[in-house]
């Protein structure tokens, strides 16, 4: 009897289990993510909001909060930059698009950002939608709005992008008011 003999049993299954493992492994690597990522359930997302008193923010200033994760801009305009804003026409932007929850599939003007009719509230998410740094705000880059130190997006006194990499405007999240000093966001 020779040498090989003894040892072909063990051999064989050695591959059976080092097959069987990698098997396991690639399966569980490619399964992992999915579990993951599952959206929340609806009760959870229905925990989903929060309530900001606004009644500290002065106008001409901005209050940040952070709402699921992500910083978000509450900003009370000056007539100057309602009207910068609102001067300018659909032609000169990048992004169409409002970009507001509130209103889906509305065009870009500074109307149908603005969280109240008069203008004097915009209300944002502050993520630039080019990579996802955080924007420096009160009267940042060249439109007097916002600007992205990452990349040298631009962003107008609306929010909307002006020049820049960045391809959409600032996202507009869900917000109402409950009254006047109080709004939900969510």
């Amino acid at each position: 009897m020779s040498h090989a003999d003894d040892n072909a049993g063990t051999r064989r299954d050695f591959l059976y289990y080092a097959t069987a493992g990698a098997g396991v492994v690639a399966t569980g690597a490619v399964v992992w993510p999915l579990v993951n990522q599952m959206n929340p359930s609806a009760d959870v997302a229905a925990l989903s909001s929060i309530f900001v008193d606004i009644s500290g923010v002065s106008v001409g200033t901005q209050l940040t909060v952070s709402f699921l994760g992500k910083p978000v801009f509450i900003r009370r305009r000056t007539p100057e930059e309602i009207e910068a804003a609102r001067a300018v026409p659909m032609t000169d932007l990048i992004d169409t698009s409002a970009e507001n929850a509130n209103k889906p599939n509305a065009e870009a003007t500074d109307d149908n950002r603005a969280a109240d009719e008069t203008g004097e509230w915009l209300i944002m998410t502050g993520v630039c939608t080019h990579l996802g740094c955080v924007p420096l705000g009160n009267g940042a880059g060249d439109f007097g709005g916002w600007f992205c130190p990452c990349h040298g997006s631009h962003y107008d006194t609306a929010g909307r992008i002006r020049k820049g990499p960045a391809p959409q405007n600032l996202h507009i999240p869900l917000v109402q008011f409950v009254d006047e000093t109080t709004i939900q966001l969510g």
